[in-house]
């Protein structure tokens, strides 16, 4: 799939951190993939992703789409020829977007569901909720920015928490054709995170016990990011076999 540049700014950005008991983890991800370990943890979440201006670089700014968004994620490495990559494998990306949903797996990697948004939010206070239009999938997210870091979290302080998921540009999603993933980096020109004391946290995905057994998932800490410019940079796909959950 050749991806033309894609730029805009992400006007606002959640991340939603769970840990994760690898063993848990390593069933839901297909190969070439593997747990992306921290203190002996692995490490999932949700981002909730609001972008305007978005257009291709060629053309001016002032134009392009807003849309809400969503992704579960799971932090990855994996082999390649030159080492070890560690980045993020997105099991599921939902959308407001009638658009994004057309052109994802096709013109734009990664297939999106459409879902239903609703966003309340100030500078001090941030409330998002999705339901995906099949009700296949709910999730909510609140809170509000904070200069603590919560206690007995895998990483020692906001800054080492925004380092770790800065290393996750790259994403990998199922394609359209089975046992094909789609690679899509997200490059900021500038990367700025805040802690975010969430209030409430909600996924049916991370709530589903045939998927995560009871204990093996716990909310971990959340930040946040605000009018960030980037650009989407499309990579190459990789192929490989079904998660070992999902096989017979």
């Amino acid at each position: 799939m050749r991806v033309p540049r894609i730029t805009g700014t992400i006007d606002r950005r959640i991340l939603a951190n769970y840990r994760v008991d690898p063993a848990t983890l390593a069933r839901l991800l297909p190969a070439p993939f593997r747990p992306q370990l921290v203190e002996n943890h692995a490490v999932a979440g949700i981002c909730l992703i609001r972008l305007k201006h978005v257009r291709p670089s060629a053309m001016p700014g002032g134009w392009g789409l807003t849309s809400e968004n969503a992704a579960h994620r799971f932090a990855v490495e994996w082999d390649t020829s030159e080492g070890t990559r560690s980045g993020v494998f997105i099991p599921r990306r939902d959308t407001n977007s009638a658009l994004n949903a057309l052109v994802g797996g096709r013109l734009f990697p990664g297939v999106h569901h459409r879902a239903h948004f609703e966003v309340r939010e100030s500078e001090n206070y941030y409330d998002v909720s999705m339901l995906a239009n099949d009700r296949s999938a709910r999730l909510r997210v609140a809170g509000q920015p904070y200069d603590g870091w919560p206690d007995g979290s895998l990483f020692r302080n906001a800054t080492a928490a925004s380092d770790f998921f800065r290393g996750g540009a790259l994403g990998y999603s199922p394609a359209r054709k089975a046992g094909v993933y789609d690679g899509l980096e997200l490059s900021c020109r500038t990367w700025v995170t805040r802690a975010l004391a969430v209030d409430t946290c909600e996924s049916s995905f991370f709530e589903d016990r045939s998927l995560f057994p009871r204990g093996s998932v716990q909310f971990d800490n959340a930040l946040l990011m605000i009018e960030i410019e980037h650009e989407w940079l499309g990579r190459e796909m990789l192929s490989g076999s079904a998660p070992t959950a999902n096989r017979a």
